[in-house]
């Protein structure tokens, strides 16, 4: 764990594979095939990444059953690999394994159900399904306002993927509403330069820029690039996404 958040993946991958060549016991080796899942999904080694989550799943069924709560975060992990990959339909086969989980383990305002729901409307925004996405996204939505209080950064991410659908689906006004609420909250919670308020200027400088008004849309814009450049190395995509962004703009001024 410590070599991971120190970001020596390499030597912690090394040190994971030698203890599974050392261990007998069966719980231990799913754990290790998991945490192995999980390092290769970060180093976008993604056929890697699900056979090592399968082999944990395979042990861990050998003893629990299929709706047990602890399987949730396999299939989890499983769901958010296919979807990095682009198989939306098992992403959604397994995320739907995950909130069926939750639903029995779980009441049903409890956060880690939100999760679930905003996890398979995020499937479906990635398909251009965003009527559907919008119904997840809402479920979730609902359940993050009775459960969290009114300016946690939880209820910004809700708002600004609504805000997406909305902003995909054409309508900029509505897009806008709720870009605005989501910014509204992370102006309050978070620290100035922190990169969920690129997110949010970036946001609401591309929906002016759909909506045609240059001159808004280049000054949410130019918020979001120095955030982003304290934050992320030069070539990072993001980077030339905003800048691209903010040079578009000034050649339609």
């Amino acid at each position: 764990q410590l070599l991971l958040k120190i970001g020596q993946f390499n030597k912690a991958e090394e040190l994971h594979t030698a203890l599974l060549e050392q261990t007998p016991n069966d719980s231990d080796k799913a754990h290790i095939y998991y945490m192995l899942g999980m390092m290769k999904n970060d180093k976008g080694q993604y056929t890697e990444a699900v056979s090592f989550y399968e082999m944990s799943l395979k042990i861990k069924q050998k003893t629990l059953p299929e709706d047990h709560p602890s399987l949730g975060p396999t299939y989890n992990n499983i769901a958010l690999v296919y979807n990095n990959m682009g198989d939306y339909s098992k992403a959604l086969e397994f995320y739907e394994k995950d909130l069926e989980i939750t639903k029995k383990a779980l009441p049903s305002n409890h956060p880690d159900l939100a999760t679930s729901y905003n996890n398979i409307g995020g499937v479906y925004v990635d398909m251009g399904d965003y009527s559907t996405a919008l119904k997840f996204y809402e479920k979730a939505h609902i359940i993050k306002v009775k459960a969290l209080p009114s300016n946690h950064p939880k209820l910004a991410t809700s708002y600004n993927n609504i805000g997406e659908v909305y902003n995909n689906m054409g309508d900029y006004s509505t897009a806008l509403k709720f870009y605005e609420k989501s910014l509204k909250i992370r102006e309050k919670a978070l620290p100035s330069n922190h990169p969920d308020l690129a997110q949010s200027y970036n946001n609401i400088g591309q929906v002016y820029n759909n909506m045609g008004d240059y001159s808004k849309a280049l000054s949410f814009l130019e918020k979001a690039l120095p955030i982003l450049q304290k934050s992320l190395p030069p070539n990072h995509r993001y980077i030339i996404m905003v800048t691209n962004s903010i040079d578009n703009v000034k050649k339609k001024m």
